[in-house]
């Protein structure tokens, strides 16, 4: 991480660089909470790999003090996890922005407990979306994640994507791009025979928040490759 990013009072998202204009909760936090004064250096991005150093002015606008950087995007890794009852799923969403996850999925499976229709979806996925972008502000993220409720289908024929089941033997490598974490009842016979690789995530029967923080893990240590 470049050492601006990493030393910078606090780290923003805006919709542009060209104009970086502030939601007026991340104006509250700046002010109320992290006491940024006019001679802080903050940074600035706008999610998409582009960011800056910038000062904010007594008027709340951010001015760039510095010429935008790019930081180029590394082959996309994901974790997809049936949905999970309470707070978890936030967990989840949290955890995984700030471990650098690209696609952050939720979807239905065939034992899942928990459903989700049209107007809690969308509700769901607004609140989680919000705490994303929170912990993408955090972490100095510069890409910030997607997430996403999809279908069982588009999970099996996603390239790179493999299903994490206890009693695999399989190790997950780089080639992997996105890991399949099962309900608490775990997959389906049919769900385990759709044609994707199965890789463990260690001896343990793992919680499905705790098998998506593994998955995180393993993931980007693989796309990082040897030290």
């Amino acid at each position: 991480m470049n050492d601006a990013l990493r030393r910078s009072a606090a780290h923003v998202l805006v919709d542009s660089l060209d104009a970086p204009a502030l939601d007026p909760l991340d104006v509250h936090h700046l002010l109320r909470v992290l006491r940024v004064g006019p001679r802080d250096v903050v940074t600035v991005s706008d999610g998409r790999g582009a960011w800056a150093t910038a000062a904010l002015e007594p008027d709340w606008v951010l001015r760039l003090t510095g010429a935008p950087e790019r930081v180029e995007r590394p082959a996309p890794v994901g974790v997809a996890t049936a949905l999970v009852k309470g707070d978890r799923a936030e967990l989840v969403v949290q955890k995984l922005t700030e471990l650098g996850v690209d696609r952050i999925w939720f979807f239905t499976s065939s034992r899942s407990v928990v459903r989700w229709d049209d107007e809690r979806g969308s509700r769901h996925l607004g609140r989680l979306r919000r705490i994303a972008r929170e912990a993408a502000m955090q972490s100095r993220c510069v890409w910030a994640p997607e997430v996403d409720l999809v279908g069982w289908e588009r999970l099996a024929a996603e390239p790179g994507a493999v299903l994490a089941e206890p009693g695999a033997t399989a190790r997950l490598d780089a080639a992997v791009r996105l890991v399949v974490v099962g309900p608490e009842g775990g997959f389906s016979p049919d769900e385990v025979a759709c044609g994707l690789p199965t890789v463990t995530l260690g001896e343990q029967v793992l919680r499905v928040e705790t098998a998506a923080i593994a998955a995180a893990v393993l993931l980007t240590t693989a796309r990082r490759g040897p030290d």
